[in-house]
């Protein structure tokens, strides 16, 4: 409804309202109350209300509804927002800390295999290296197969000791004179040329020690250890 038909209607109804008025009044004796014109107030009030339009009204509220849910989307927007930095911190902070543990956890195997690959090394340089010196033994006129065993055992590492055993058994059994007539090897490992024992000691001819000493030498420079050496001979049937 617009401004005038609104306004229309209040005259007319202010007028029918004067006239009902009037025939009352004059039914009590043609007396009348108050002093103002009530068609002019009752039209100055009707003006009054429908000074503001009805679509206006409808807008000025859409408007506040909109500012309202716009302020609730951009506190519910900022809560979301620091919920997930808390999210991403914490997270950041539990990855962190599985990451330090793996690395922690890597170094100490690291250092466990350092460790052991040291001890390793220890142990293999021990069954190369002879338990006892050569010169220490005293020097016989002869020796027996028991005796030249017993040096053997306590020059060579017990680790270590039954390969050069099967080595010079199948060699000289354990005779430390023994020469092959046709190539000059001697002694019980079989050097040959016979004179290279002479870098062990100069009595490598006579002292069995001395012998041992440099064969268990030479297996470990030339194959890594008395079992290395006993390996090759089996496959190729020498050393």
């Amino acid at each position: 409804m617009s401004r005038i038909s609104v306004r229309g209607f209040a005259v007319a109804s202010a007028t029918a309202v004067t006239t009902v008025g009037a025939v009352v009044g004059v039914a009590a004796g043609g007396q009348q109350q108050g002093s103002s014109d009530p068609i002019e107030a009752t039209a100055a009030d009707s003006t009054l209300l429908a000074d503001i339009p009805a679509g206006q009204q409808a807008v000025a509220q859409t408007a506040s509804l909109t500012q309202q849910a716009d302020v609730q989307s951009t506190a519910a927007d900022a809560e979301a927002r620091k919920s997930a930095e808390e999210a991403a911190r914490k997270q950041a902070a539990k990855d962190a800390k599985a990451k330090k543990a793996a690395a922690d956890k890597a170094a100490a195997e690291k250092l466990a295999k350092e460790r052991e690959a040291k001890e390793k090394k220890k142990e293999e340089i021990a069954s190369r290296s002879a338990t006892r010196d050569a010169s220490s033994f005293p020097q016989q006129a002869s020796y027996t197969v028991a005796e030249v065993q017993a040096m053997a055992r306590q020059i060579v590492p017990s680790g270590q000791f039954q390969c050069f055993s099967n080595i010079v058994d199948h060699e000289s059994t354990w005779n430390y004179k023994a020469t092959n007539p046709s190539s000059g090897a001697y002694g019980l490992v079989q050097a040959l040329p016979a004179g290279k024992m002479a870098s062990a000691g100069a009595d490598w001819q006579t002292n069995p020690a001395t012998q041992i000493k440099w064969g268990l030498n030479y297996m470990n420079e030339r194959y890594g250890s008395p079992c290395d050496a006993w390996s090759f001979w089996q496959a190729n049937g020498h050393y």
